[in-house]
């Protein structure tokens, strides 16, 4: 990607281009938006029949060829045709950055062309705009549906957003938030898929079709045209309603060169949310957190003990404190367990700087949401996990999105469970810590899966991934350097390390000091290499300090880790985590030491399911 150009310069480019937009049959059709850099455009044209048209283009390729745009309303009211030629109107360009609470970077930049896109219509239903932005990372649109008459509320029943590969793809199809990726072709692909969507291109593009700023509508997901040829189609999990004026969330287009460029750019989302609303964050903690199976005092006790000792930052308290959680009438204001004193707990994680987290059925926090907040306030918890959310139609989505909003102004943070994956809401509301929308550790996933889930899943961000390391399925599907450096390569600023551990599963193996100096947030993030499937390798930075994350999927292979991201002529040390069968524990880690600088690099050497796991700290 090229540099961005000063804002003087995007604004002469804007003004050159569209006064050139008459010149030539070509570009009397397609009235298109370049991103700063010239990496994208984005046009909008009309086709014969009048239905209004969009296409993409990255590096000179149509990644989207013309796909078509509209509604269907309520009543079965076909709002995808009769319009008139596209207008371009309030073209403007951005250039700023600006700092998340957390995040992979400590600094988010912002720079993209913006217009709105009228498309005319004389009969009712009558026109809709769509709002553009084109960055050097991705392109994006949403529809701007205004009053029209005494119109002041509109239902939609479905979306046509269509997205046109114009080539027969490879797709990286699941079907469900937490289901399995299968790779196919685009002309096979039968069901609905999630977003993101990833797809692949014979040339060696990557394409993906996200969703951000999803709060008060519903979930978008991808079928397959029944129509057109290598053509995916919007479609929503429920009917929306919604008084006028309204605004849809974003749909998103992204490419690269390689999948980590999409894992790079993945801000694109958060820059098309709104802003941080709370105004004193100071209280927002990210952190690494043991799971208490036990459900009991002396288990929470030990718990605090142990994350004292290994670095975590919180505990959390799973399904079954206050109840069964499929009992509606279970009360999530009082503790069930006889041998669980959750208030002592609570003051014994205060006193040692440990937070409490607690699992709440999304059943009782429906039901009893406004009087449990202020009761947990009271008690001095940390967080909450949102458990088994209703997902995906515009009522819950809406309820989930309010539920946290008044969850910090109690100052209670949160992560959601299950289905439910994030759409750059984070920067809004950065108590918002985590949300699941993954097939985690908990579901035993091998490398090949975790590497198709990080390429996919990974491009909206925090990715709750429930790791166990000392679970027994570790030894038969992965390992436990993979185990360590996925806490890097999946990014969460909540981070699971134990699952369905103990502190009695811990036998002082010498790699647990690695998790005392893992930071859960990131300053700076380097993908170093990438195939969907099959290997990554990440680098992140904290402060002076870098960690690389590597694992592996099939044949062994060693993969070259070129330091040069370090700053020049400064010494380091690299600690090095892999896995070597003669170390003489249970979880066969070695652990290595060597001096490196900006010239050095590594090898990371793996087996079929292997890993590597690095430390580089200043000297």
């Amino acid at each position: 990607m090229r540099n961005p150009p000063s804002l003087q310069l995007i604004i002469a480019l804007s003004l050159a281009f569209v006064s050139g937009l008459s010149a030539g049959a070509n570009a009397a059709k397609w009235q298109e938006i370049p991103s700063p850099g010239g990496d994208y455009k984005i046009g909008f044209s009309l086709s014969k029949s009048g239905h209004p048209l969009y296409r993409v283009i990255h590096h000179d390729e149509e990644i989207i060829a013309p796909s078509g745009l509209g509604f269907i309303l309520d009543g079965e009211v076909a709002w995808t045709a009769g319009f008139q030629t596209p207008g371009l109107s309030k073209r403007s360009a951005q250039e700023s950055d600006w700092k998340p609470v957390w995040g992979e970077r400590s600094t988010v930049k912002d720079s993209f062309m913006a217009a709105t896109v009228t498309y005319p219509r004389q009969i009712a239903p009558g026109p809709f705009a769509l709002e553009v932005r084109a960055y050097d990372q991705g392109v994006a649109f949403r529809y701007l549906i205004e009053k029209q008459g005494d119109v002041k509320e509109i239902r939609i029943t479905s979306e046509e957003t269509e997205f046109n590969f114009g080539k027969d793809h490879d797709l990286w199809a699941v079907y469900s938030a937490q289901g399995k990726y299968s790779k196919m072709k685009l002309s096979d692909l039968k069901h609905t898929v999630e977003r993101p969507c990833v797809l692949e291109t014979g040339g060696g593009t990557v394409i993906a079709i996200a969703e951000a700023a999803m709060i008060d509508f519903a979930r978008m997901r991808l079928r397959p045209s029944s129509d057109k040829a290598h053509t995916l189609v919007s479609r929503l999990h429920s009917p929306v309603r919604s008084s006028l004026p309204m605004k849809t969330p974003w749909r998103v287009v992204m490419a690269g060169d390689r999948p980590g460029e999409l894992l790079e750019n993945n801000d694109i989302l958060l820059n098309l949310n709104e802003p941080n609303k709370i105004a004193d964050p100071s209280w927002i903690k990210p952190g690494k957190v043991i799971r208490e199976v036990t459900l009991s005092t002396d288990g929470g006790l030990a718990c605090v003990d142990f994350a004292v000792k290994y670095g975590l930052e919180f505990i959390e308290f799973d399904a079954g404190w206050y109840g069964n959680q499929q009992d509606e009438e279970a009360d999530a204001s009082t503790v069930a367990r006889p041998n669980l004193d959750l208030p002592r707990v609570i003051k014994y994680a205060k006193n040692n700087r440990i937070g409490v987290i607690l699992y709440v059925n999304r059943r009782h926090l429906e039901a009893d949401l406004d009087n449990l907040l202020p009761i947990y306030e009271k008690w001095g918890i940390a967080g909450l996990k949102f458990g088994f959310v209703q997902h995906g139609d515009q009522k819950w989505t809406s309820w989930m999105h309010e539920a946290i909003a008044k969850c910090a102004k109690h100052k209670i943070m949160v992560d959601v469970h299950d289905e439910y994956r994030m759409t750059g809401w984070q920067r809004t509301y950065p108590n918002f810590m985590t949300a699941e929308g993954i097939a985690g550790d908990e579901t035993r996933p091998p490398n090949e899966q975790a590497l198709a889930t990080l390429f996919t899943r990974g491009i909206c961000a925090p990715s709750d991934h429930t790791f166990c390391y000392y679970n027994g399925f570790v030894d038969q599907t992965t390992s436990h350097a993979t185990q360590l450096a996925k806490t890097i390569c999946f990014f969460s600023a909540w981070q699971f390390l134990f699952w369905y551990d103990q502190p009695s599963s811990a036998q002082n193996e010498p790699e647990l000091e690695f998790f005392k100096y893992l930071p859960t947030t990131w300053d700076e993030t380097k993908v170093l290499h990438g195939k969907i499937g099959k290997y990554a390798a990440i680098a992140r930075r904290s402060g002076d300090d870098w960690f690389v994350g590597c694992f592996n999927a099939g044949a062994p292979r060693i993969l070259d880790l070129d330091l040069e991201f370090l700053p020049k002529g400064k010494p380091f040390e690299a600690i090095i985590y892999f896995d070597n069968n003669e170390v003489a524990t249970r979880t066969k880690v070695g652990i290595e030491r060597r001096p490196v600088d900006s010239t050095t690099v590594l090898k990371a050497s793996m087996s079929g399911r292997g890993g590597v796991a690095v430390r580089i700290v200043a000297k």
